[in-house]
């Protein structure tokens, strides 16, 4: 063995901050990918536990709602008359607005006035007023722990109106719709 193949001092300790250097470039790397994907994870259980974000499909809730539209919801206890809703239905997500909850009468007439409790409601987000669908006899009661939902496009709306879909169980409530991020002209609160 020759003294002249050993590497020097220097050559030594240039070797060892290169290891060094890679050690910490991988701690840094895998540190770096378990915050990404933790970051990742929480952001997908807010938005799968408490804020929805829906695509909304059909025309039932024009001309507040298009299809197209990209909204989130934001999951309440309860909810009140007037508030756009996200429920599910036959494994589905729906949106309407609600109109009554348990307890309340509903009527409505052949023009398509909606009285709750006795009184019209002041229904400024519809554009026109129609009875729509309707198989089921008024005046109605909401039954407790429901609620009676109407889509902003009466004419072309499937809704609590129809006995096959009929009111929604607070359980198959799934948020308050409160924002639309898509298209962006529209960018903004949902009243």
């Amino acid at each position: 063995m020759s003294f002249d193949t050993l590497p020097s001092i220097e050559q030594l300790e240039g070797e060892l901050k290169r290891e060094k250097r890679k050690k910490n470039y991988s701690r840094a790397f895998r540190s770096t990918v378990f915050t990404l994907v933790v970051v990742a994870a929480v952001a997908i259980l807010v938005v799968v536990l408490f804020l929805p974000v829906l695509q909304i499909t059909g025309a039932s809730m024009s001309p507040n709602l298009k299809s197209g539209d990209v909204v989130v919801a934001v999951k309440l206890k309860s909810y009140e008359t007037g508030d756009t809703a996200a429920f599910y239905y036959n494994n589905n997500l729906q949106v309407k607005r609600v109109i009554g909850v348990g307890g309340d009468v509903i009527n409505i007439d052949e023009d398509g006035v909606v009285y709750k409790n006795g009184e019209m409601l002041g229904e400024s987000y519809l554009t026109e007023k129609n009875l729509g669908q309707c198989n089921i006899d008024f005046p109605f009661t909401v039954p407790d722990e429901t609620y009676f939902v109407l889509g902003d496009n009466r004419y072309m709306s499937i809704d609590s109106r129809v006995d096959t879909v009929g009111c929604i169980d607070k359980n198959l409530m799934a948020g308050k719709v409160f924002f639309r991020v898509w298209p962006f002209k529209t960018f903004g609160l949902i009243k």
